[in-house]
């Protein structure tokens, strides 16, 4: 039986729409759909009962209209199995994730930021997160050993007869007692999250502190929920409860207004909603966000009282300021008295203050800007990477937590937004804390007249710009002292390319003989013209990184990556691909030190020609 489905350990999506169309907002997912779903329910079924004999799950959907018969499906299968299943209907996905850490597992309905006619499932175990790529595989295995069978249909219907339909109604009628208890386990887990502590006393503390200075600087916070799942979820209450006045639109679940990938594209309706606010007198609108339909990303808009306009970060941008507010947390959490904010003695205290002995690290993956390397240096912070999808960066970061570095920061700065450990998943109220704890957290000096830096300005110290820091900066101010990188937008129709050939490993050998060609042939006016001296191949495959790469196609479908670097072996700029394990795309990025735009769009262009070469289209 052909399935369609993308399997990635991100999530399996497919365009579930009965009709094929993935722009299709019609709730029917037809009969084939339905086995599909059935079996993806028995795979997982037999996968947690493997692990745990009376297995306990907690189950959500985000707000595309296929979910409700997608989960109704899959329900039926696990009550036929005898698996207890709390059903929080439509729930967040970090919301979710928080809460299966009372549970075994949790399965969750959704396709991310796909259009509106796709769908999918995550699967997580109770660490917060999704399943690692090899539990994943494993998870595949059985699936194709279902699908594959001739007995497939007639073994789901034997299976929806042995589901009870009072079982059934009774898992329905208590989703509301199911979703009330989630809820206030998230927002307990996001205060120890934003705050880095599960001490209620240091909570209370940052809160408070919080709610003070936003009650003397009044913020506003405005959000274009398009109707995703954090249209019910704990945003509005929780801003409140910090002093921050929270505007909506697009609040019901559902209404999905716009195309659902929160990029700059349709970051606009949020701008113009904070440009209407100011217009009317709001001035504390100031910061604002839109989530992706599952609601665990969230790009940034801010007031840029400079020019008098709503503005919005580009996703890089979101990352890089997430990582500089969480990286100088860590410092000012620590004591910031016990040094003077340089990168050297900062890496000196923490390691020395800390529990842990390797110090502070970054985890993100391969695509993101090589900004973060120059953050992450000032603050005496090693960045590692992973290959793309936000299983591998959760686990890179688990495996270096094991080995005794701090990772309080990760993620994936090509989509934008961070994950702030103990989280295991994007969460845009995390993003907007870092932002806020970055602009409320300022100097102050006690009764003996020691003072203490505030975020920023420890980070105007550690990265040697001592003389950017004023006492009345503003987010403006911030943005404008992150290193400066040109690099290409993820959901730009440039970076999205069309390839002939499946085998990616012949593409990428294929793609090497003519870059080695074109180096050779264009090594002096690359040098000339960019100051590019030598290169290196990286490979990025799970949560390993290779150097040094002499065969690219041993890469496979991981990321490959080519570092250009000056005669200092600094680093200028790179150019990276890989074929997406959620879409049936090859992404193509550059990314360039400096402002040169010219420079990041004739990298990518010959980037993109030699693969079309690789692949046989030119």
């Amino acid at each position: 039986m052909e399935h369609n489905l993308i399997t990635s350990a991100s999530g399996w999506r497919k365009v579930f729409a009965e009709s094929g169309d993935c722009n299709d907002t019609t709730p029917d997912i037809g009969k084939e759909n339905r086995i599909i779903a059935a079996l993806v329910a028995d795979t997982f079924a037999d996968y947690i009962i493997a692990r745990n004999a009376t297995p306990y799950i907690v189950f959500g959907i985000d707000s595309r209209p296929t979910g409700p018969m997608i989960a109704d499906t899959m329900l039926k299968i696990f009550i036929a199995k005898k698996i207890a299943v709390s059903y929080a209907g439509i729930i967040a996905a970090p919301e979710i994730m928080a809460y299966s850490r009372t549970a075994d597992a949790f399965v969750y309905i959704s396709a991310s930021h796909n259009p509106i006619g796709y769908n999918g499932i995550k699967f997580g175990l109770n660490d917060g997160g999704v399943l690692s790529a090899e539990e994943n595989a494993r998870l595949v295995e059985g699936f194709n050993r279902r699908i594959n069978s001739e007995e497939a249909i007639n073994y789901v219907h034997e299976l929806y007869q042995k589901c009870p339909e009072v079982d059934l109604d009774w898992v329905y009628t208590e989703a509301s007692a199911v979703m009330h208890e989630a809820s206030s386990i998230y927002r307990s887990f996001a205060k120890t999250t934003i705050a880095g502590t599960d001490d209620i006393t240091k909570q209370n503390k940052l809160f408070a502190e919080i709610r003070k200075q936003v009650l003397k600087q009044p913020l506003g916070v405005v959000c274009d929920m398009n109707g995703s799942a954090r249209t019910l979820s704990i945003d509005a209450n929780f801003l409140k409860e910090c002093g921050i006045s929270f505007y909506g639109i697009h609040n019901r679940p559902g209404e999905i207004a716009h195309e659902i990938i929160p990029e700059p594209e349709n970051l606009v309706w949020c701008a113009d909603e904070m440009e209407r606010l100011q217009a009317e007198g709001k001035k504390d609108a100031l910061l604002g966000y839109m989530p992706d339909c599952d609601g665990d990303r969230g790009n940034i808009v801010f007031w840029n009282e400079k020019t008098n306009k709503a503005e919005v970060i580009k996703a890089q941008e979101v990352f890089a300021l997430s990582v500089l507010a969480e990286l100088a947390y860590s410092i000012y959490s620590a004591d910031a008295n016990k040094h003077d904010g340089s990168a050297v003695n900062i890496a000196t205290y923490f390691k020395t203050a800390h529990t842990q002995d390797q110090g502070l690290a970054v985890v993100a993956n391969c695509p993101t800007s090589m900004r973060i390397e120059e953050i992450a240096k000032a603050f005496g912070a090693t960045v590692f990477r992973s290959e793309v999808g936000e299983a591998n960066v959760v686990n890179l970061a688990r495996k270096k937590r094991e080995a005794g570095y701090t990772v309080r920061i990760l993620g994936e700065g090509s989509n934008g937004g961070n994950i702030t450990h103990p989280a295991a998943v994007r969460d845009p109220l995390n993003t907007l804390f870092a932002i806020i704890k970055l602009l409320v957290i300022r100097d102050t000096v006690d009764e003996t007249g020691a003072e203490t830096k505030g975020l920023f300005h420890l980070w105007c110290t550690a990265s040697g710009q001592e003389d950017l820091y004023k006492n009345d900066f503003t987010l403006i101010d911030v943005l404008e002292s992150l290193p400066v990188y040109v690099t290409t937008g993820v959901s730009e129709s440039r970076a999205l390319l069309k390839i002939k050939t499946e085998d990616h490993e012949k593409l990428k050998g294929q793609f090497q003989k003519i870059f080695e060609s074109q180096w050779i042939l264009q090594k002096a006016k690359l040098n000339e013209k960019y100051g590019f001296e030598s290169y290196e191949a990286i490979a990025t495959n799970g949560i390993v990184e290779r150097h040094n790469l002499a065969d690219f196609s041993t890469s496979k479908r991981g990321g490959l990556k080519i570092i250009f670097y000056d005669k200092e072996k600094n680093p200028l700029a790179f150019l990276w691909m890989r074929g997406s394990g959620t879409e049936p795309v090859f992404r193509v990025m550059a990314d360039v030190k400096g402002t040169d735009t010219e420079e990041e769009k004739k990298l990518l262009e010959w980037e993109t020609k030699m693969i079309l070469k690789a692949d046989g289209q030119l």
